[in-house]
């Protein structure tokens, strides 16, 4: 092996000479043109055409979605199940990338079995709800924006759970597009001693007012109910009956 001369890494060491103080760059938005990049992004990557609601009881809790799915200006589905069991009592709705959702969904399903046969216990909720975080910073399931809902041994939980995986712990919340509408209802009707039948009606109320002015909400209802008991989830292509 020929030995390099002096010259040679003189010549090395020049060509690194200047400012070295970001050594860990470089990091995201220090890349070139960047910030123009995000500027015409805008809110894009952000928009979550559905409405999802969760409401928490003494009983357990209650979340409810719309089941219509947008492309764009499109309705790409008018049947979607946006709310799935993740737990033996607990239940997740999905608003955002349906891919990334599916995935998330499934991935939760596995850590909660591996979980359950590791250490004999179901998953607490807190436990869950980090679990749900971490998967949301990697950023491996962007843009995801779920409602955690379940019961455990210290009573019952609503999480909202933003794409970047903060963790907020509720006694209502909602998202999608059609969140204005929808939590201009519940900050009227919610109360501390809700009955489980009395969230499921609020739940509907308040899917329907977001149904009735948002254009990415719409084509029917489908209510989780959360308990010590289990997981139910009902699906009705239409209001009546349920308020």
């Amino acid at each position: 092996m020929r030995t390099p001369t002096h010259d040679e890494f003189s010549g090395r060491l020049d060509s690194l000479n200047g400012d070295h103080s970001n050594v860990y760059g470089p990091e995201l938005g220090e890349f070139h043109h960047a910030e123009r990049r995000a500027d015409s992004l805008g809110d894009k990557e952000t928009k979550t055409g559905t409405t999802t609601v969760g409401i928490k009881t003494d009983e357990g809790v209650v979340l409810a979605t719309d089941m219509r799915a947008s492309l764009g200006p499109m309705v790409s589905s008018k049947d979607v199940q946006k709310v799935e069991e993740v737990h033996p009592t607990g239940a997740l709705t999905i608003a955002g990338s349906v891919s990334a959702a599916q995935s998330l969904i499934s991935s939760l399903r596995a850590e909660v079995r591996l979980y359950e046969s590791r250490r004999g216990e179901d998953m607490s909720m807190q436990a869950l709800s980090t679990l749900v975080g971490n998967f949301l910073r990697t950023g491996g399931f962007y843009i995801v924006q779920p409602i955690l809902g379940g019961v455990d041994d210290d009573g019952a939980h609503i999480y909202s759970i933003d794409p970047a995986g903060s963790i907020l712990e509720e006694e209502y919340t909602v998202t999608g597009s059609g969140s204005q509408y929808a939590l201009g209802v519940l900050e009227q009707e919610f109360s501390d001693d809700l009955s489980i039948d009395e969230a499921k009606q609020v739940a509907t109320k308040a899917i329907r007012s977001a149904v009735e002015r948002d254009l990415a909400s719409g084509n029917g209802i489908n209510i989780a109910v959360v308990t010590d008991e289990g997981v139910d989830i009902q699906r009705h292509q239409n209001f009546e009956g349920l308020e």
